[in-house]
């Protein structure tokens, strides 16, 4: 069958996009044209958290229970206009042309290409080795939940409260919950990582049965996983306000630490869940209050023996 294709003015740039009525999240009928309107709705949040930072693309052209595939290579049938970041990728042992969403043209020919899910670096493209946040992902091993992860983001928050630095939670839009420390001055890698490493370790010796901080899925059960690796030039995470490919159109959202201790007293795993209608009604209301993240100067501080 041929795509069906239509011109779609986005600014001063026509785009060409192709089968709006392509189902993408079967179970409630959710649409590509659907997944358009929700970034073109959502971008004047959304864009300053994509703005010169090297985007992998994980694309579902199928819908999401369909296959899927990451792609950190620009398309090479990208339109002139998209701009790009020039990363080594130690994976292809190659420098690697990544997309980067700085505008709403670019943002809605990535949504065409059925890309879900946009995953972006802690580091921007005029500083590729240095981070500008530090970043712990909270994954809940079965029967764990976000509930559990919500207990956990407040012993690191304690942590941080003691360093006298601010951290900001959003949820994944999947499973569990990140935290977001922002720093904004010069700092590399080679002392973020081993920072989050050194603090979940130190909160896997203090909370052994509910937390876990190495890498083994099987250590994972009833346990929250401490995801320190994100902190890394090769690494990409979900950005706020992403989609994510679940059976709803379930969006990785900033939330407030007053929501994260709720969850924790409701013990309600679906309480801080939001589908791209309420994420909408959500920014509508309050804003992007996942802003500080990008402007907030904090130094990391060294990390006590």
């Amino acid at each position: 069958m041929s795509a069906t294709k239509t011109a779609l003015r986005v600014g001063n740039k026509t785009l060409e996009v192709s089968n709006l009525q392509k189902v993408l999240y079967p179970a409630v009928g959710f649409t590509k044209a659907q997944v358009i309107d929700y970034y073109i709705h959502v971008a004047p949040v959304l864009l300053p958290h994509l703005k010169d930072r090297p985007l992998t693309m994980k694309r579902y052209p199928n819908g999401v229970n369909a296959e899927f595939f990451y792609e950190k290579r620009c398309p090479t049938h990208r339109p002139d206009w998209v701009k790009t970041a020039r990363v080594w990728s130690e994976g292809n042992n190659d420098y690697v042309n990544f997309c980067v969403i700085n505008d709403l043209p670019t943002l809605v020919w990535a949504a065409n290409l059925a890309d879900l899910e946009l995953h972006t670096s802690l580091s921007n493209i005029r500083s590729k080795e240095k981070p500008t946040m530090l970043v712990f992902d909270l994954d809940p091993g079965p029967p764990a939940t976000i509930v559990e992860c919500a207990t956990v983001a407040f012993w690191l928050k304690e942590i941080f409260d003691a360093f006298k630095l601010q951290m900001f939670p959003k949820t994944s839009g999947s499973k569990g919950l990140q935290l977001y420390v922002p720093l904004n001055t010069p700092v590399t890698y080679e002392r973020t990582k081993p920072f989050a490493q050194g603090l979940a370790q130190r909160l896997e010796r203090e909370h052994p049965r509910e937390v876990v901080s190495k890498m083994q899925k099987a250590l994972r059960g009833g346990k929250v996983f401490i995801d320190w690796s994100q902190n890394d030039t090769h690494k990409t995470t979900v950005c706020a306000y992403s989609l994510r490919a679940k059976e709803r159109p379930t969006v990785s959202t900033p939330v407030t630490w007053e929501e994260v201790d709720a969850l924790r007293r409701k013990r309600d795993a679906d309480w801080l869940v939001f589908t791209s209608d309420a994420l909408l009604k959500r920014v509508d209301k309050i804003g992007d209050i996942f802003e500080p993240v990008l402007t907030l100067k904090q130094k990391l501080p060294k990390l006590p023996a």
